[in-house]
């Protein structure tokens, strides 16, 4: 008995390092856009800087995985509760990412002036930022019913980067003097709308540790 409370509540101490994690991206993800929209390149770097501690604590997490299956050896449900932290830090790192890519964009435009103002961006990252705040609420809570409904809203997001692709070429073919800004905004909405799919993993990684299926939503 003492050793499976022990177990527990490292599981605890290792869900709660994940969530500090999500934490983190979450607001990675929520200052690389605002830092684009307001032009602000100190907070841009702010982002790229702060990189490092998100890979950090994702192989702080692998470490403390990679220990309990070696000390623990455990079966069942419990290897899929440490498989699914192990799969998710790793989703996490790769939407800091693309947090950090957004970023890098608002330096690299910081001395052009927008053809317009920034409306259906700031609104998909909304969208992305919604997601990835309500996964980590329904990893926590083991709730593969959220999961599931989470992971249909990345359909909103793709809507959002259909429109964002097409005002873009729109923009480029009207006049090609915006075509290396227009680019740049295209993958800033390809980076979200990929923040967007790893968020689906998360989802799917959900549903795998709390009923052992193995299902792949919203394709």
């Amino acid at each position: 008995m003492v050793v499976r409370n022990q177990f527990e509540e490292r599981l605890k101490e290792l869900h709660q390092d994940l969530l500090k994690m999500g934490i983190m991206v979450e607001e990675s993800v929520y200052n690389a856009v605002k830092s684009l929209v307001n032009k602000d390149v100190e907070l841009a770097q702010k982002v790229v800087d702060g990189d490092r501690a998100i890979n950090d604590a994702e192989i702080e997490i692998e470490k403390k995985c990679m220990m309990l299956i070696a000390l623990q050896q455990p079966v069942g449900s419990d290897l899929r509760r440490i498989a699914t932290t192990l799969k998710v830090s790793s989703d996490l790192e790769r939407m800091a990412d693309h947090a950090v890519s957004i970023s890098k964009t608002t330096i690299k435009l910081k001395d052009e002036i927008y053809a317009k103002p920034l409306i259906d961006i700031p609104k998909m990252s909304d969208g992305v930022k919604k997601m990835v705040h309500d996964c980590l609420d329904a990893y926590i809570q083991m709730d593969k019913e959220a999961a599931v409904a989470i992971a249909k809203r990345d359909d909103q997001i793709d809507a959002y980067f259909k429109t964002i692709f097409t005002d873009l070429i729109e923009l480029m073919n009207k006049d090609n003097a915006w075509i290396n800004q227009a680019t740049h905004l295209l993958l800033v909405a390809q980076y979200l709308e990929r923040i967007g799919d790893y968020v689906t993993n998360v989802c799917e990684s959900i549903v795998y540790m709390s009923s052992g299926q193995v299902i792949e939503l919203n394709n």
